[in-house]
C-alpha cells in the first residue's frame, strides 16, 4: 500500500473494518464526486517518509480543496500552482528563522525526502468543501500514526500549528520527543504565535542534540 516499512507498521490498522469501510466509501466519492488529492497522491506523505526517516512531523487539518493544489501533503501545493497563504507565512518564518531562501513555488515534497512527515488529519475532501471528509474515519487513521511515531526509540519534533493539531499533543511522550506547539500560519492567526516561534531552528537544534542529522529546510527553485 505504501512500499515502504509503513506497510508493516501500519498493518493491523489498515486490516480494521473502520479502515476498509473508508476506503469502500473514499471508492464511491473518487467515482462519483471531485476528491483531492489525485488519488495516486492519497498516501503521499508516507511515501516519501518512510517510518524510520522521519525526523520531524507537521501536521495540518485536511487538503486544499482547490482545483489542481492538493498533492497529498501537508501545506503543500503542486508546482506551478499559486502558493496560499498559509505557505508564505511558513515561507516567512523560514526566511526570518534560518535564513533560507523562499522558493518560486508551493511544493513541499522536497522536505518529505528529508525527513519531515507532512500528515493531514483527514487525507481528502471533496472540491471546494472543507472539511467535507472529517469524521469519515480518517482521524482515527492518523491519530494510529502519530501513536506509532510516539513509540519509536528516536526521537522526533511534533510541529503542532493551530489547535486542532494542538489537540495531538496529548498523545506525544515528551520526555523522548519534542513538541513545538504555535499559532497556525493563517493570515487569521500567524501574528498571534506563529511568527517569532523558531520552529525550523529549534527542530534542528534538538535533533543535532540527539545525535540525528538536522534537516535541510531548503528547497531548490524550479526552473
Amino acid at each position: 500500500m505504501f512500499g515502504n516499512d509503513w506497510d508493516e507498521v501500519l498493518k493491523e490498522e489498515i486490516e480494521k473494518p473502520y479502515f476498509q469501510q473508508l476506503m469502500t466509501w473514499l471508492d464511491q466519492e473518487y467515482a462519483e464526486e471531485v476528491v483531492y488529492p489525485p488519488r495516486d497522491l492519497l498516501f503521499q506523505a508516507f511515501r516519501l517518509t518512510p517510518y524510520a526517516e522521519v525526523k520531524a512531523v507537521i501536521l495540518g487539518q485536511d487538503p486544499y480543496h482547490g482545483a489542481g493544489q492538493a498533492e497529498g501533503l501537508s501545506f503543500s501545493v503542486m508546482p506551478g500552482v499559486r502558493v496560499p497563504p498559509s505557505l508564505r507565512n511558513i515561507y516567512i518564518e523560514l526566511k526570518e528563522d534560518i535564513d533560507v531562501p523562499t522558493p518560486n513555488h508551493g511544493s513541499l515534497v522536497q522536505w518529505g525526502k528529508e525527513g519531515v512527515l507532512l500528515l493531514n488529519t483527514a487525507l481528502t475532501v471533496r472540491e471546494s468543501k472543507p472539511a467535507s471528509h472529517r469524521g469519515k474515519g480518517w482521524e482515527q487513521f492518523t491519530d494510529a500514526v502519530i501513536h506509532a511515531l510516539n513509540n519509536r526509540k528516536q526521537p522526533m519534533v511534533f510541529l503542532l500549528w493551530g489547535n486542532h493539531a494542538g489537540e495531538k499533543e496529548a498523545f506525544i511522550d515528551q520526555e523522548r520527543h519534542l513538541v513545538i506547539r504555535s499559532a497556525h500560519p493563517s493570515p487569521f492567526a500567524a501574528r498571534k504565535g506563529f511568527f517569532g516561534s523558531k520552529p525550523f531552528s529549534r527542530t534542528n537544534q534538538f535533533l543535532e542534540e540527539h545525535g540525528e542529522r538536522p534537516i535541510d529546510w531548503r528547497i531548490p527553485n524550479i526552473t
